[in-house]
């Protein structure tokens, strides 16, 4: 995710770092490349066009793509945001749980149970990491696990949610033991049913994207519409209807390319999110409660929080 503040009038023009330009830069050459050809073309035989259309009608059809590029770009948005708030859940159950394990969990006869928990929501966590990003669920969530659990867990179909099912079991387990009572076995299952919930929603993203049909339709339009632009303008504008389409197609590419990005917030382009640093963070959280060494916080790179 790119990350800087607010950039002044010369970064603005001809900065390239967390821009789109680059993804659409080989479309907005091919149009406006075509609008120099109608422009030349039009000048050297004025007979060839001898009705033009003008800009009305590209006013209205550019009106109505307009509006649908908004409401496309808005539900890549809340696919995005709805991520990122998903996260932010797994954080902060962390957070809520390093807790309660703390306060109520003192004693020293607690603290192989304390030590468990934690490193199971962590392996959880990398486990799901994994599945957003398309890797080896078991294999990232190894290194928080025991041995034995981290086979048990490589058997199972869903490597996140069967981490989640042993430290269910595991504090199952202390509550018949007498180590919890049901009050503080509740509050914690009602915390692990949390972290149960955000996956289930990161899942819904992974594997719901925006239909096709949708997409294509507009990615259809806009460059229909892009390609008889110069049609209508070269007559009024003449040598600058290349500049005024290359404007037009650099919007509507723009924001059609960045829409793609928006609608797969787990991949790996700029304006994803920055599933590292996310997780980086829960492991700061579990580290600092083990009172193991907490790694330092990771920093933009180039403006880029991976």
């Amino acid at each position: 995710m790119i990350v800087r503040s607010r950039p002044g009038l010369l970064t603005i023009l001809f900065t390239l770092r967390g821009s789109i330009l680059p993804q659409v830069a080989p479309k907005v050459l091919a149009i406006t490349a075509i609008a120099v050809a109608v422009v030349a073309a039009e000048s050297r035989w004025p007979e060839a066009f001898p009705i033009t259309a003008g800009v009305g009608p590209f006013t209205l059809i550019g009106l109505a793509l307009s509006i649908f590029l908004s409401f496309r770009n808005s539900a890549c948005y809340d696919r995005w945001w709805e991520a990122r708030r998903a996260w932010g859940t797994l954080i902060g159950e962390t957070r809520g749980i390093a807790r309660l394990l703390s306060a109520l969990l003192p004693e020293p006869e607690h603290a192989d149970l304390r030590r468990r928990v934690l490193r199971r929501i962590s392996g959880f966590a990398h486990a799901l990491h994994a599945q957003m990003r398309g890797g080896h669920e078991a294999d990232a969530a190894r290194p928080w696990l025991s041995p034995d659990e981290a086979e048990s867990v490589a058997r199972g179909a869903n490597a996140a949610d069967a981490v989640l099912g042993r430290l269910t079991a595991d504090l199952g387990d202390a509550y018949r033991a007498g180590a919890l009572t049901d009050v503080l076995f509740g509050v914690l299952e009602h915390r692990i049913a949390a972290l149960s919930q955000a996956q289930i929603v990161c899942e819904r993203i992974l594997t719901t994207p925006l239909p096709f049909a949708y997409t294509l339709l507009l990615y259809r339009t806009a460059w229909i519409y892009c390609l008889l632009l110069p049609f209508g303008l070269a007559a009024s504008l003449g040598w600058a209807t290349p500049l005024a389409v290359a404007l037009v197609a650099y919007t509507f590419f723009g924001l059609d390319a960045l829409g793609d990005e928006l609608e797969e917030p787990f991949g790996t382009d700029p304006n994803d999110l920055p599933l590292d640093a996310l997780l980086h963070t829960l492991d700061g959280i579990v580290l600092d409660a083990l009172g193991e060494p907490r790694p330092p916080s990771l920093k933009p790179n180039r403006y880029l929080l991976t």
